[in-house]
């Protein structure tokens, strides 16, 4: 099995030591940074990274500034780790190029869970004919939508809305990603397209049109309860 990389990025030494406990009990190869300016330097010298754990308030060079620099040199996966929980600095991490976010405390399943489903995303390993998520099952190559065992009739864009929510479940989408990825980054219509589909989408679902989360001046989050 090839190894993944997973660069963690936090000036607190306890909370290195617990994310890569949690990471190397999953197979990863961890390396780590207590501030802002190694983590650049060790981004610059090792180009095997395939992920990188970012803390967003650091001493020298905090994790805003990183991101950016970051972004301008590579697309490596990004995860952010804050205990802000502001929608505000949510936003600007995806206005920055963050690919997902994860809210301190968190548990080892949460953390390995969004490690993992950010990793097979970059890795285009998200490719499965058939994706199920609680009573959903959608057959990409038939192009059909089941809830339960009855057929769910739905437009073009609504398929691939809700194929590119199941892909990316519990991770906060938002609006622009959204459109980027399922309008094509060609598009240069309103954001409020995508809330017009999800609603669409939201009734035809009825009842389980409630695992499609709204992360208020974000975007959404698809979960099954």
């Amino acid at each position: 099995m090839d190894t993944t990389k997973i660069l963690i990025v936090d000036d607190e030494a306890r909370m290195r030591k617990l994310l890569r406990d949690f990471l190397e009990k999953e197979d990863y190869t961890v390396i780590e940074a207590d501030n802002g300016s190694t983590a650049l330097d060790i981004f610059y010298e090792d180009k095997d990274i395939d992920l990188i754990l970012l803390d967003v308030m650091m001493p020298k060079i905090d994790g805003w500034s990183v991101l950016k620099e970051i972004r301008g040199e590579s697309k490596v996966p990004v995860i952010m780790l804050t205990a802000l929980g502001e929608e505000s600095d949510e936003l600007k991490g995806f206005e920055l190029g963050v690919d997902e976010y994860i809210s301190k405390p968190f548990s080892p399943k949460v953390l390995c869970a969004r490690v993992d489903a950010v990793l097979r995303r970059s890795k285009g390993l998200v490719k499965d004919d058939v994706l199920t998520a609680g009573v959903i099952t959608m057959d990409k190559n038939a192009h059909t939508t089941k809830i339960n065992e009855d057929f769910l009739e739905l437009s073009l864009k609504e398929f691939e809305l809700l194929e590119f929510f199941i892909e990316n479940t519990g991770m906060v989408l938002s609006r622009e990603k959204i459109l980027n990825k399922v309008w094509n980054y060609d598009y240069f219509g309103d954001a409020r397209t995508v809330d017009t589909h999800v609603k669409k989408l939201r009734s035809k679902l009825g009842e389980y049109g409630e695992y499609i989360k709204t992360v208020w001046g974000i975007g959404y989050k698809f979960e099954v309860d």
